[in-house]
């Protein structure tokens, strides 16, 4: 256990300054990703999108190009392609698993055939928040300001989608456009937010906050602040704890925010706030675009 004294030296180091930044940043954008990945019940998807990230990295190691820039790319080229089977009756979750299986057979095979050093591409299972740079700092940024920003200029068509996709469609909403912004918007959260909790971990800084907020919020637009807040709240305070035991920081922010999650579940609310947030989010949406 580190002393408070110690701690206060600590956070003046770059890259616990740099680390910090990048959860505050993760906490405005990620949450509310994970708000579309409940919304849509697209669960499966970030899993597949580990798998993708992880093909990226490898990629990246094999031709010399920055790893995680080639897992963001993998990524958002995911997300476009399996956003034409959010239509279909099966929806994602097969091509979810289709995709996790052919990208982690392919990023092996990639490894092997190139003999490159393999602990590069897996440390991305359990992430090296210390070494943030630079570039992960402007990809959070960009999804800080990008994500909460589509949610409140598109926020009708958004809860509309959310809510019934026919709906949204016989009411004149874009859903196949608006659908293949989100999903690549998820898919790139994700790749984001890898090095800050790792691939396994990546639960605590996306859909955690957004289980929380769901319970506590009662229309789209509440539940979106709720999980910004309690996304915020988590990561700052998880990050803290861990820099005072001396634990690494992405158990410790997956503990906090489970934590979080539970105590809010094991609140008792009145009956209003404990339907489905999905009625009321539709309920509440303003008249025009």
């Amino acid at each position: 256990m580190i002393l408070a004294a110690d701690v206060g030296e600590l956070l003046r180091l770059a890259p616990v300054q740099r680390a910090g930044i990048a959860l505050l940043l993760a906490a405005v954008g990620l949450p509310v990703i994970g708000v579309v990945i409940v919304g849509l019940d697209i669960m499966p998807v970030r899993f597949a999108m580990m798998h993708v990230a992880l093909l990226g990295i490898a990629v990246g190691l094999l031709t010399g190009l920055d790893p995680m820039l080639c897992a963001l790319v993998a990524c958002a080229l995911s997300g476009a392609g399996v956003a034409p089977l959010a239509r279909t009756p099966d929806g994602l979750s097969g091509a979810m698993g289709l995709l996790m299986s052919l990208a982690i057979a392919a990023a092996l095979l990639v490894l092997a055939v190139s003999g490159v050093n393999a602990s590069g591409a897996f440390a991305l299972l359990w992430g090296s928040i210390l070494s943030v740079g630079t570039a992960d700092l402007v990809v959070l940024g960009v999804l800080a300001f990008a994500v909460p920003g589509l949610f409140w200029w598109r926020r009708r068509d958004v809860a509309l989608l959310l809510y019934d996709r026919e709906l949204a469609q016989c009411s004149g909403v874009a859903v196949r456009g608006l659908t293949l912004v989100l999903l690549v918007l998820v898919a790139v959260s994700v790749a984001g937010a890898i090095k800050l909790t790792g691939a396994l971990l990546v639960d605590a800084l996306t859909l955690l906050p957004a289980l929380a907020a769901r319970r506590l919020g009662t229309s789209l637009k509440s539940i979106t602040l709720w999980a910004v807040g309690i996304g915020i709240a988590v990561n700052l305070t998880g990050f803290l704890i861990a820099l005072w035991l001396d634990w690494p920081p992405g158990p410790v922010l997956v503990l906090t925010a489970g934590a979080v999650v539970l105590a809010v579940h094991l609140i008792p609310l009145p009956e209003r706030r404990t339907s489905s947030w999905r009625a009321p989010a539709s309920a509440s949406l303003p008249s025009s675009h």
